[in-house]
């Protein structure tokens, strides 16, 4: 049986998206932006359309990377991404453990503390590539709420799962979760 793919409309561009197993009774849509310039371009144009005010933009290491650098370069607002390591140049890094869906183990962001003192005071804005269970955006969170910022929005590209639907959250478009064996439901709109 070959590959499944799930076709989505982005910003106006239209991607298939590999259907991927995460475990016997769920796949997703694998979303990966790294190396589709011309999709980070366009969904960091309409997400910065949405966004509500901000200062600093912040995103967990590593796919929110060229999302984040992007949304920086159209804005001109500095941008931070929370590490997965503490690296040798953080003085004092704090740490927030979170699951994610795709890595299904305890994962630990780290923020140097440089990067919390510019933080300090300052709106951000919280960027991710897909929300689905939202432990990415609440570790992000607590970091940001520890190095004494204020939340002014959340957003993601993608929203899927229980992140359908959330207000606190904006986002261009959705993804289904595909429960089944064989990695299809009825609402895949796959090929």
């Amino acid at each position: 049986m070959g590959q499944k793919y799930y076709t989505v409309t982005i910003a106006g561009l239209k991607r298939d998206l590999p259907i991927c197993r995460i475990n016997d009774n769920l796949s997703i849509a694998a979303f990966v932006i790294f190396g589709d310039v011309e999709l980070t371009i366009a969904a960091a144009r309409e997400l910065l359309k949405r966004a509500p005010e901000f200062d600093v933009l912040i995103t967990a290491e590593a796919k929110g990377i060229p999302l984040v650098y992007e949304m920086a370069r159209q804005s001109g607002k500095p941008y931070f991404i929370a590490r997965k390591y503490p690296k040798l140049y953080m003085a004092n890094p704090i740490a927030v453990d979170v699951r994610s869906i795709t890595t299904d183990k305890d994962q630990t962001l780290y923020l140097d503390e440089r990067e919390m003192e510019t933080i300090r005071g300052k709106r951000v804005l919280i960027v991710d590539d897909v929300v689905s269970t939202g432990q990415s955006m609440r570790a992000l969170d607590k970091l940001v709420e520890h190095s004494g910022g204020r939340i002014t929005g959340q957003c993601a590209i993608l929203a899927e799962g229980d992140a359908i639907g959330r207000k606190d959250i904006f986002y261009l478009e959705t993804l289904p979760l595909f429960f089944d064996s064989d990695g299809e439901n009825g609402d895949n709109g796959g090929k």
